[in-house]
């Protein structure tokens, strides 16, 4: 493994180097992908069931919640790290997350529930971001991709896992509370390593900072900055929104990505029950996407190391429409799971691969900012989706609701086609 050597003496960048900590991060990722899962399966089924809630839009409202604190959270999480530090902010997000399982298991109205998100949110949101950052850190710019596919690996196979067995406790037992032990354990390991273990990263960061003019080529597009100067968070708000090609848009595919991801959170469930599927198929259905768009992150992050960011961006956001279209074109459970399969694929060509690409272009010294702004739209996708996807299944139907999303997903693959630049120079192609 190619390692890099800074300025400073006691920092070496490079996978092989920090591989204990890396895999301490990873293993805390996959707590907080657990997290996530624990809700896949059964929390529009609660709504439903449970509380008697028949409107879409009231039952995605945890969804709305869940994704808008999500998103801010990202966005204050990328500026905080870069001046307070990493861990610190790890810390805080797994100690927001400690009441989430215990209000949904005595939750005696739905409000519980979206509140209960909201604290779910911002642990996402601080949790999620840290893990990701400080991997970023640690493996300097060789090698990226790979990096971020063990990320989203870890995370997305924890989602995935987690929704399989909370569906499985369901169908055994009861929707609650039993399902929701499997957090209270989750939560509380993540917080032991966390707090114990997990070291700071920001030196890295800065050490890396220190050579970016000699070590990255000059900036690809007129949107970035072309000097060492740390721009402000507002600067660096307008630069990965709008006004560099391709960080905006990785961040527009991202804001979809997780659009048509609420989707699948919030209304599959609700479609397979009223064809008349059992809470354990809806649990298979609900663990395959994230169980592919997971274990395939691992090839996919490495892959776009070797052949560049864009054409895997927007052929995956091509082949999540495919994965959205056929689960609504068709009525029966095994194209329900080809449908969360192809989904799951199309997931794992772009997820790890528009993090790559934010990192290619941002400047170490902020980088973590313009992660921040990037997660603020994409997980904004996610309260986006669920209002987008409760209106209209309220209005139209639950199936119009998924072929409507669909269509989106693939007019965001064609932005990227168009607008978006390679990010990752040939000389650095693996």
């Amino acid at each position: 493994m190619v390692t890099d050597k800074f300025s400073a003496p006691d920092i070496v960048l490079g996978l092989k180097a920090n591989w204990k900590q890396f895999s301490l991060l990873v293993v805390v990722n996959g707590f907080v992908g657990a997290m996530v899962g624990l809700e896949r399966t059964i929390l529009p089924l609660i709504a439903s069931n449970e509380f008697g809630i028949t409107s879409k839009s009231v039952v995605l409202s945890f969804l709305i919640s869940f994704g808008l604190v999500k998103a801010l959270s990202n966005f204050f999480a990328g500026g905080l790290a870069d001046t307070l530090g990493r861990k610190k902010l790890l810390v805080v997000g797994w100690y927001l997350g400690v009441p989430v399982p215990f209000l949904i298991i005595w939750a005696p109205d739905w409000g519980w529930v979206v509140f209960a998100n909201i604290l779910l949110g911002m642990n996402q949101g601080f949790c999620w971001s840290m893990t990701v950052i400080q991997k970023i850190d640690l493996v300097g710019p060789a090698r990226r991709g790979l990096a971020m596919g063990i990320n989203e690996f870890a995370g997305y196979v924890a989602v995935s896992l987690s929704a399989l067995a909370t569906g499985y406790i369901a169908a055994s037992y009861s929707l609650r509370p039993y399902p929701f032990y499997l957090g209270i354990a989750f939560v509380l390991l993540g917080l032991f390593l966390s707090i114990f273990f997990v070291k700071e990263t920001r030196a890295y960061a800065m050490a890396e900072a220190s050579t970016w003019d000699t070590n990255l080529q000059e900036p690809l597009s007129g949107g970035r900055p072309k000097n060492k100067q740390r721009p402000s968070l507002a600067e660096i708000l307008l630069i990965t929104s709008w006004k560099d090609k391709a960080l905006f848009s990785c961040s527009q595919a991202g804001m979809v990505n997780n659009l048509n991801d609420g989707m699948a959170w919030g209304l599959f469930p609700l479609f397979f029950a009223a064809a008349g599927l059992d809470i354990y198929s809806i649990g298979i259905i609900a663990a395959v996407y994230p169980g592919v768009w997971g274990s395939l992150q691992l090839v996919t992050g490495m892959l776009s190391d070797r052949w560049g960011r864009k054409k895997m961006i927007f052929t995956g956001m091509w082949v999540q429409a495919l994965g959205i279209w056929l689960t609504a074109a068709t009525h029966s459970f095994p194209y329900w799971v080809s449908g969360s399969a192809i989904l799951g694929l199309g997931t794992a060509l772009v997820y790890p691969t528009l993090l790559a690409a934010i990192s290619d272009v941002a400047n170490p010294s902020w980088r973590a900012s313009a992660v921040g702004v990037y997660r603020l739209w994409r997980d904004g996708g996610y309260a986006l989706g669920a209002l987008m996807a409760g209106l209209l299944a309220d209005t139209f139907s639950i199936s119009w609701a998924i072929w409507i999303i669909g269509g989106l997903t693939f007019l965001s693959g064609v932005i990227v086609a168009t607008l978006m630049y390679e990010t990752l120079p040939a000389q650095k192609r693996i």
